[in-house]
């Protein structure tokens, strides 16, 4: 019963192993490269060794770029085969060739001198003229730094991932004949009945069946006040018990627990693709043999028709090639879906990839169940009126007295309110309950009678006719509440009025929803009149009320086919389909698993300011979406010519190595673009977050014109 399955434990061993692997490449490559960069800064910069050096520069670039260029750049090879096979070109593809072209001219520049000169080495104290090793040495280098920042920027986004997995118990404390015995959590199954005492994890998922005490769940729900827990109620593996033993059933062990399903539910949008992906994807495919077109003609363009010569043309080639390789717009969707929905969870916000999160950006409907959703969806005790000599009290006392015996659901709201507010009981006698009336018993030697208009008028033989009763009744009735009436056998002595009362939090989510221009709807199953008071409390005015559960797709369906891109928020069985009709489904984690299965975002405090929150991030998650975008085709646009070495009348030349530094740059500014994202506070904006954009382009703009510069003064 392991927290997570052996396959994905296994995948982030792998993801690991992965990243340990790219950082030894890299670290490799770079160590074998930093003496060619020497060698090629040498004249640059006056360094010590100019006199005595050069001599022995091809010979040792040769030794030390082979093994960069075979070992450390093997993968760029293998994923240009595997690409080949597939009669596709990728971003290795670019790379192969780029650095193939470079360590193979100049392996042919240094065999031809070796056998015309006989000599190894330069002659007269001179270097082996058109050698190009550390071009082809860095550009792997600068790649290799860039996909290692990369995989390890990945990693960092699942740190939402990592801190889930560290909430968990490691052993819990099993009740067996008797005893209290400590196993490991893998160890627990269902049906076996856990001792928790104050200060410690639940270790599993189960339902409480003695004791009671307060649960810290924040951090699995976020919710920050500490949640009283009684016999019956449900209990969180990975929580914090705080003040009071107990002992409950295992329900949910192993992948099955809350904790486990969140974990799943993060890593596999994290490893999903958006839609817009697609558009990506789409540019990279007739990219990739563009760049290999614009390359070409720049070859033929200096060799043959400016007199470039050969070593000049073939590194216009090269510099073409690097730095066009689109690795930054590969990154532009994955990095922010992972940080976006890792900050969604954060928040208590389950986000199922990137389609749900693209889906969110876009909508521009609403549709709200009733029961559950805009309200608590259970019972509560809204008024107390009393009309004779009783006080509100006492009328409390004399109805959850009455009520303490029966099972209904509305029986069950007034004794918990009664227990709430301290309410002293008196003992019963010949309690009866009448179905589909109410409930009649005897306090202290007196029949008191508790339900409808029927009971009060069939059984007590009152007629609740006074204008006053009758009034106050219609009054409640048209509020949506259910009014039940406490008589004696002589007098109608009160009412009390249960209703499934909005939740805190609606009208704020309602009223923030409508500023943001979204159009908002309540379907529910409820009359009109019980709809409709609902719907004036939280701010609703589309109320589609009566719709039977198999009908709330087709409420969905209308209002897509008028052109409305909608949300649909839900917590039930009879919910799924509409979540699954809907442009995007929203489940509230109070629901059920079906309700929960059927969301593309589930909401796990049950908090519809959550909703809003979720909207909010998906759009921001969406912008730094688009603006990686931009970022990549701009340093592309920008590069392009550069390299292409169009402007070498104004000093502008990109040399391969710097070109390869700086396509690297460009990825890892997509990559921080993207985590920026885990600066994202709902309801607020972010300045940096809007202002880094602006400043990156002008920065990286500035180390572009910057590069050239310098590979200018190095031709």
């Amino acid at each position: 019963t392991l927290i997570m399955d052996s396959s994905g434990e296994l995948e982030r061993k792998k993801k690991l192993a992965e990243i340990s692997s790219m950082k030894k490449k890299f670290i490799f490559s770079l160590v074998m490269s930093l003496p060619m960069l020497y060698f090629m800064l040498l004249d640059f910069f006056k360094l010590p060794g100019g006199s005595f050096l050069p001599p022995y520069f091809a010979l040792a670039s040769l030794i030390l770029a082979t093994p960069v260029q075979f070992i450390a750049g093997a993968g760029f090879y293998k994923g240009a085969w595997s690409s080949l096979r597939m009669k596709t070109f990728n971003m290795d593809s670019l790379i192969a060739i780029g650095t193939s072209v470079a360590y193979f001219y100049s392996l042919y520049n240094f065999v031809n001198y070796y056998l015309i000169n006989n000599s190894l080495f330069g002659l007269n104290g001179m270097k082996i003229p058109d050698i190009y090793f550390e071009t082809a040495a860095f550009l792997i280098t600068f790649v290799l730094l860039g996909k290692w920042l990369e995989k390890k920027t990945k990693g960092q986004t699942s740190d939402a991932i990592k801190k889930l997995m560290g909430l968990q118990a490691k052993t819990a404390r099993v009740i067996k004949n008797g005893a209290a015995v400590d196993i490991p959590v893998e160890e627990v199954v269902h049906g076996d009945i856990i001792l928790v005492r104050p200060g410690e994890k639940i270790p599993v998922d189960g339902k409480i069946t003695s004791g009671t005490s307060f649960v810290d769940e924040s951090m699995v729900t976020g919710e920050s006040m500490p949640v009283e827990k009684n016999v019956g109620d449900t209990v969180i593996g990975a929580t914090m018990n705080k003040n009071g033993s107990f002992e409950f059933e295992a329900t949910k062990v192993g992948s099955e627990t809350t904790l486990s399903q969140i974990i799943r539910l993060i890593e596999d949008a994290q490893g999903s693709k958006a839609p817009i992906q697609g558009f990506a994807d789409r540019v990279s495919s007739w990219f990739v043999p563009a760049v290999l077109g614009i390359a070409s003609i720049t070859f033929l363009v200096w060799f043959f028709l400016l007199d470039g010569g050969l070593s000049f043309s073939l590194m216009a080639f090269t510099a073409v090639i690097v730095i066009a390789c689109p690795c930054a717009l590969g990154l532009a969707t994955p990095t922010a879906i992972m940080v976006g929905t890792g900050k969604g969870a954060e928040h208590g916000i389950l986000i199922k990839g990137g389609e749900p999160l693209e889906a969110a950006r876009k909508i521009n409907t609403i549709v709200f169940d009733k029961t559950g959703t805009l309200t608590k969806g259970e019972p509560e005790v809204t008024d107390i009126v009393s009309f004779g000599g009783y006080d509100e009290d006492e009328i409390l006392s004399l109805a959850a007295s009455i009520e303490k015996s029966s099972e209904h659901p509305l029986a069950e709201a007034i004794f918990k309110y009664a227990s709430e507010e301290s309410i002293g009981m008196k003992d019963l006698d010949n309690f009866v309950a009448i179905p589909g009336h109410g409930v009649v018993g005897e306090i202290d030697g007196n029949k008191f009678y508790f339900g409808n208009r029927k009971l009060i008028i069939e059984k007590a033989k009152l007629t609740p006719d006074t204008e006053r009763i009758n009034k106050k009744i219609s009054r409640l009735e048209e509020r949506g509440k259910t009014v039940m009436i406490l008589a004696s056998e002589k007098e109608i002595l009160g009412l009390i009025a249960v209703a499934d009362t909005v939740k805190k939090s609606s009208r704020e989510a309602v009223s923030l929803l409508k500023k943001m221009g979204i159009e908002l709807y309540m379907i529910t199953g409820d009359n009109q009149t019980t709809a409709k008071a609902i719907g004036e409390e939280v701010g609703i005015t589309n109320i589609l009320a009566e719709v039977l559960p198999e009908d709330k797709v087709n409420e969905i369906r209308k209002l897509q086919q008028n052109g409305k891109n909608v949300a649909m928020v839900g917590d039930g069985i009879n919910d799924a389909p509409a979540l699954m009709q809907a442009n995007l489904g929203i489940a509230m984690g109070s629901g059920t698993d079906i309700a929960l299965e059927a969301g593309g975002i589930v909401l796990i405090k049950n908090d519809l300011l959550d909703v809003v929150r979720a909207i909010q991030l998906s759009r921001e998650t969406m912008a730094k979406i688009k603006q990686n975008m931009f970022f990549a085709l701009f340093y592309n646009v920008m590069g392009i010519p550069i390299a292409a070495r169009i402007f070498i009348g104004l000093g502008l030349v990109l040399k391969p190595e710097l070109a390869g530094l700086a396509m690297a740059l460009s990825s890892i500014s997509v990559v921080l673009n993207s985590l920026l994202l885990k600066n994202f506070k709902p309801q607020r904006k972010n300045i940096i977050s809007l202002l880094a954009p602006v400043i990156m382009v002008i920065v990286f703009s500035f180390l572009f014109l910057q590069f050239a510069r310098i590979s200018m003064g190095m031709n």
